[in-house]
């Protein structure tokens, strides 16, 4: 490998990092580091005083373009929209560097509710470290406005951030394991017990399979639904899998060889305050290779 494809190599976890938690779509994310090795190559990189900076630079601006456009689309989206998950057993190292709670599919939806300019901006200052200035020199913004749209940021994901405690994965994995047996042996009381009293759901089809259209809340509706969805699993096949999403565990649906859910959730340590289900058979297909992949590559080790 010559020089510059070394350090291009060497940077490329940072790069994938800041890329998918901007487009929280790892297909994008591939697609804007292309875009970022194809600048590189057409640039004299003995020329730059600083090739790290310069390649988080052009992803970050890369990264805004396509967001600004993915923000227009997922506008006329039906129904909510959702990150696309990566599989921690199948994860490159780039999947794996800064591995927290910055990662989790909960998170990036939270950085939804930021616009381009502050997501991009939070992301460099609170997620990957650098100064203001740094940021704002990134951005192409002063100082000033650069440290306003961080602030603003901070502010509006701790607005919206649900009171609850650290992620635990053994207590999320507890609780999506009693989540899976009452889909399998369907209880009403079991469901309820499972979900707080303010609880949210929210499903995404992409107008292409079976899903809620609008956000689900409350105990009651969240049982009687997963209490129709169990019922109707009954004599099709459908079995449960529990595996480690983006750092948290997840429970995956498969009917037969078909991934059909893909679950996460937010937890208070007792009880589930929001389920989140992945129905988009686009977005499935690729996250059940990458578990076909990662099953394979386990058995013949």
């Amino acid at each position: 490998m010559d020089p510059d494809n070394a350090l291009f190599q060497q940077h490329r976890p940072r790069l994938f990092g800041l890329a998918y938690r901007m487009l929280g779509t790892p297909s994008d994310a591939e697609d804007v580091l292309h875009d970022a090795w194809l600048r590189w190559h057409a640039q004299d990189i003995n020329a730059l005083d600083d090739p790290a900076a310069w390649l988080v630079t052009v992803t970050t601006r890369i990264a805004l373009d396509r967001l600004r456009r993915a923000t227009t689309e997922r506008a006329h989206y039906p129904g909510p929209w959702l990150p696309e998950p990566l599989l921690a057993e199948s994860e490159q190292p780039e999947a794996q560097l800064e591995r927290a709670e910055s990662l989790t599919l909960s998170f990036l939806l939270l950085l939804e509710r930021l616009g381009a300019e502050e997501r991009a901006a939070f992301l460099l200052h609170e997620v990957f470290d650098y100064s203001h200035a740094e940021t704002a020199a990134m951005l192409g913004l002063s100082e000033d406005a650069c440290r306003q749209r961080v602030h603003r940021a901070r502010q509006r994901v701790r607005e919206n951030r649900p009171r609850q405690p650290a992620l635990d994965i053994r207590k999320q994995r507890r609780l999506l394991e009693r989540f899976a047996e009452a889909l399998r042996q369907p209880d009403m009381d079991k469901l309820r017990a499972l979900f707080a009293e303010d609880a949210l759901h929210v499903s995404d089809g992409g107008g292409l399979a079976t899903a809620t259209l609008h956000p689900l809340h409350g105990v009651e509706r969240l049982a009687r639904l997963y209490m129709q969805i169990a019922l109707h699993q009954q004599g099709h096949g459908v079995h449960h899998e529990i595996r480690l999403l983006n750092g948290a565990p997840a429970l995956l649906s498969w009917q037969g060889a078909s991934l059909v859910t893909a679950s996460w959730i937010d937890d208070d340590g007792e009880q589930i305050r929001a389920i989140h289900a992945l129905r988009h058979p686009e977005k499935l297909a690729r996250l059940a290779e990458a578990v076909t992949k990662s099953t394979a590559s386990t058995s013949l080790r």
